[in-house]
């Protein structure tokens, strides 16, 4: 897409920029016939029109490059010529609340935005690199995450499972993935099962990505507010439930497991490849094993995967590497009703349209605590874990692939630590 297609729709009076200031809300100015103000507003539109995720302007030395992230993989969409790149970027530092005179030292910052009668926003990310500042947004959409626990895609016995755990009363409740696999979404569905009315559920968060509509307590990371100094304030008002949106340091684990041993229930997320690494992860963030095992109730590892596009979808058999990656055998291959799309414009092309979960669930059953508290190594957690019924995101994978829900190449592509085991 050109510089002429973006400059093309105009500044629309179904999307507006919005300014927050000193408690007040106000629509961001601009000429009505700005050349910059209309491509800025087109950026976000397609954005949101195609299910973006990430939008990246990126500088090269003689454009600026526009790239989505739609279902996890980055496209290509147009380019800005230099005369027009300096406006749009400067526009949306002063809608991200930067400072539009410092091009030599990273910036933060949120743009609010409406459309079509939705509220949305998108956190922004201003680096200096060689031929300009690169900005990327993440787009926070209430709307994608308000997605139900039985919807990410979880078998039906982790899921019963999971229901189970995050009803306890009090202890650990771990997600872990890499950035970008779910793990947000996954525990926000969580928390919309529980019973707000009767409990105390207060969140800590960076950023606050969907904003509950009631009974619930927010409370955005700063500089100021880091996550272990929220912790430490949200014990002293009541909770019932906490939910942190990352167990980034010692500190902030060693409060979480405090606080699950202290009739708390705790929920969050930490970035380990799978469920079993977790347990050597906390320990390499100098948590005493027996505490973990005093207060783990349940660690879910997840990744997503793409959806084959429901209108080219077409038969497709496995190829040799992918068999031999996947460890299929000749039944398996034979039973399967292996699908892949083709690329229509439904899908733009792709063969893709969605994406799915593809989960690992151990529970904190007394033998895998006794595990843990007995230091035994990896492979005893894993084989501890599989008289429980665990499988890995390899195996859950490999049976949506078989389903037709997604391509052997996807799976592999999702967890290739595990396809190297």
């Amino acid at each position: 897409m050109s510089f002429n297609d973006f400059a093309g729709r105009g500044a629309q009076k179904k999307f507006r920029l919005i300014l927050r200031e000193q408690g007040t809300v106000r629509e961001m100015g601009g000429e009505e016939m700005s050349l910059a103000v209309g491509i800025v507003d087109n950026i976000f539109m397609n954005a949101l029109d195609t299910g973006t995720s990430d939008i990246h302007l990126q500088p090269e030395r003689e454009q600026l490059r526009i790239r989505y992230r739609q279902d996890g993989v980055l496209h290509d969409t147009g380019f800005l010529p230099p005369e027009q790149a300096a406006n749009v970027l400067a526009r949306l530092k002063l809608a991200a609340g930067m400072r539009i005179d410092e091009n030599r030292e990273p910036q933060d910052g949120r743009i609010d935005m409406e459309y079509m009668g939705r509220r949305l926003s998108a956190r922004a990310s201003c680096v200096p690199a060689l031929n300009g500042e690169k900005i990327v947004m993440r787009i926070l959409d209430p709307a994608a995450m308000k997605v139900e626990l039985p919807k990410l895609g979880m078998p039906e016995d982790v899921l019963k499972k999971w229901n189970r755990a995050i009803q306890v009363p009090y202890g650990l409740i771990l997600v872990t993935g890499p950035t970008g696999s779910g793990k947000t979404s996954t525990l926000y569905a969580s928390l919309l099962q529980l019973d707000s009315k009767r409990r105390n559920i207060v969140t800590v968060e960076d950023p606050v990505e969907y904003e509950f509509e009631e009974n619930i307590a927010q409370v955005q990371v700063t500089e100021k507010m880091t996550f272990p100094r929220v912790m430490r304030s949200f014990l002293r008002q009541d909770p019932d439930v906490m939910m942190v949106g990352e167990m980034r340091d010692p500190e902030s684990l060693a409060i979480g497991i405090q606080a699950g041993l202290t009739g708390h229930l705790v929920v969050s997320t930490i970035h380990t490849n799978s469920a079993a690494e977790t347990i050597g992860r906390m320990v390499d963030m100098d948590a005493e094993p027996y505490l973990i095992a005093g207060t783990l109730v349940a660690i879910l590892a997840q990744r997503l995967v793409r959806l084959n596009c429901p209108k080219c979808r077409q038969p497709y058999k496995p190829t040799e590497d992918e068999i031999e990656m996947m460890r299929l055998n000749s039944d398996e291959v034979a039973a399967g009703q292996w699908a892949k799309g083709r690329g229509c414009s439904e899908c733009r092309g792709t063969g893709f349209k969605g994406r799915i979960g593809v989960f690992e669930l151990i529970a904190g059953t007394h033998e895998f605590r006794a595990g843990i508290a007995n230091k035994v190594d990896f492979p005893e957690l894993v084989n501890i874990a599989r008289k429980q019924g665990f499988r890995t995101m390899m195996e859950d994978g490999k049976q949506k692939a078989m389903t037709g829900w997604t391509t052997p190449d996807e799976v592999l592509k999702a967890v290739y630590t595990q396809a190297l085991d």
